[in-house]
């Protein structure tokens, strides 16, 4: 008599992005936070259709969302790169051992640690209003993991002056940013660049343009320095920090890729 097979159940991610909207939804959080009325404009679906498969989403931690500091009635919606990357190395798992290997499917480290070698030549803008913690964590970070092949950059459109819980919470990450300062964004009008990326909320609504159509990409973080408490304050500075870490390697991925698919249309 044959015994039937006992297979593992259909993996959470392979189900949730199945559907092809969702797939498309995720797609297109994968470059850049986004509104809902942005996502409903983009994929051209009725907006509770695209709120309906934004819930599914939530449910399972692979968005995020977050309300806009520049309009408390808009939210922001990320996606969870770390959550995808851990259900992805589970359906791996699931369909067979060596396809889930624990190494090769590691989320990046919450740690700087530094880029592979052969990485793309890029600049990189980031921008928040006072440029005094986020968009200087993200200049340094960029800077130190892509060991200054990427050169990176940060300003703010009400510049103030370099906060010192972010200098703190760099030292504890082995990055020295006594040196950055606060600059005005109008330092770079005119400049080209690559990506231009928006930390706050409020930079964002007021981004100008630069030459040579730069990707633009949105990151919804909050203002770790409007945090009330010392404690609380410095945790929130460790957060983004962490955070953005994890975002800046993402994106070291995407720009290889970019370059080389960029090196391939060449040839």
């Amino acid at each position: 008599m044959t015994t039937r097979a006992r297979f593992a159940p259909l993996p959470l991610l392979l189900e949730l992005l199945a559907d092809d909207l969702r797939w498309q939804i995720v797609s297109a959080l994968a470059r850049s936070d986004r509104r809902a009325q942005e996502l409903v404009a983009q994929l051209g679906e009725p907006a509770n259709l695209v709120s309906y498969h934004l819930k599914r989403l939530k449910q399972a931690s692979l968005v995020r969302q977050r309300r806009s500091a520049a309009d408390r009635r808009a939210v922001y919606y990320s996606l969870n790169l770390p959550q995808v990357q851990a259900l992805y190395a589970q359906a791996g798992q699931a369909l067979h051992p060596a396809l889930g290997d624990g190494q090769a499917a590691a989320a990046p480290k919450a740690q700087a640690q530094g880029a592979e070698p052969n990485r793309p030549t890029a600049r990189v803008l980031f921008l928040c209003t006072h440029n005094s913690a986020r968009s200087q964590i993200a200049e340094a970070i960029l800077r130190h993991l892509s060991k200054g092949e990427v050169e990176a950059f940060s300003a703010g459109n009400e510049p103030t002056q370099l906060h010192p819980m972010a200098i703190q919470a760099m030292d504890k990450r082995g990055i020295d940013i006594r040196g950055q300062h606060s600059k005005h964004l109008s330092q770079y009008l005119g400049q080209q660049f690559d990506y231009i990326i928006t930390v706050c909320d409020l930079a964002r609504e007021s981004c100008p343009v630069f030459p040579g159509d730069p990707e633009q990409i949105h990151w919804s973080f909050p203002d770790p320095a409007a945090v009330e408490g010392t404690q609380a304050r410095q945790r929130a500075f460790d957060t983004i920090a962490t955070e953005l870490i994890t975002r800046i390697n993402f994106l070291l991925v995407l720009m290889r890729r970019t370059q080389r698919e960029q090196g391939s249309d060449h040839n």
